[in-house]
């Protein structure tokens, strides 16, 4: 079923302070909430439930939180336990009031990836990669960490090292780019293939000072990367527009 719809004005509560009022109006998430268009992740997403069944989990909420997910590059736990100890987080994913429990089991996150794709969770990526370069509220070492869930496909997961994770990261940076026409430096496709596999080879060695400095290496590759494509979008209104479509 279609996902509950939140209230434009959630009721006042006597006992409880809005989350609006608690938090500082600077911190970068508050920023982050107020660029990004919700609206655009409820018309993307909205087709692909069906009329009847339970209702499904607020967008925003699972939008915001797999945001988050790729930004900081948690686990779905790790990004579950954020929720509910930062009234930041729950901010950013649409709560009006503090929330003690989780509003959703864990494995919803893993349910929800499979339900939208891969393809549509590049639309995630291309959203906060537009926003944070829009309005500068993301701090660079928070790009620097994007990582790619490589769990939509359960039976396509190995064991990924950060390694796989950041070449992942490179490639699908690099897809979305061309899809949108965006001209790129140097796509670091090949350095960055073989920089894993070098790291993949020390790591098994039990050289792992050495296969450290391979991930710094795609590490770096990822962050011009992004702020490659940021400049783009941030500069020229059609490509941005190209991507925000």
């Amino acid at each position: 079923m279609h996902p509950k719809q939140p209230k434009a004005e959630p009721q006042e509560d006597l006992f409880r302070a809005r989350l609006e009022n608690l938090v500082d109006p600077r911190h970068a998430l508050v920023r982050l909430a107020g660029l990004i268009d919700w609206g655009r992740f409820e018309a993307e997403f909205g087709p692909l439930y069906t009329d009847g069944g339970r209702p499904g989990l607020p967008t925003r909420l699972m939008v915001g939180l797999h945001l988050l997910k790729h930004m900081d590059g948690l686990s779905d736990e790790a990004t579950c336990a954020r929720y509910l100890d930062s009234p930041y987080v729950q901010l950013f994913c649409g709560e009006a009031f503090f929330q003690h429990a989780l509003p959703l089991d864990r494995s919803s996150m893993t349910r929800w990836r499979q339900r939208i794709g891969p393809e549509r969770l590049e639309l995630l990526l291309a959203e906060s990669l537009a926003a944070a370069q829009r309005g500068g509220a993301v701090q660079e070492k928070h790009l620097r960490r994007v990582s790619i869930d490589t769990t939509v496909q359960p039976k396509a997961v190995t064991h990924p090292t950060d390694s796989k994770l950041l070449q992942r990261g490179i490639e699908t940076l690099v897809r979305l780019a061309r899809r949108h026409g965006v001209r790129l430096r140097q796509s670091y496709l090949r350095v960055a293939k073989r920089a894993r596999r070098e790291a993949a080879k020390l790591i098994h060695a039990g050289r792992r000072r050495q296969a450290e400095r391979q991930v710094r290496h795609l590490r770096t590759w990822l962050g011009r990367l992004v702020r490659d494509i940021g400049r783009k979008i941030a500069h020229n209104a059609a490509i941005q527009a190209a991507v925000a479509g």
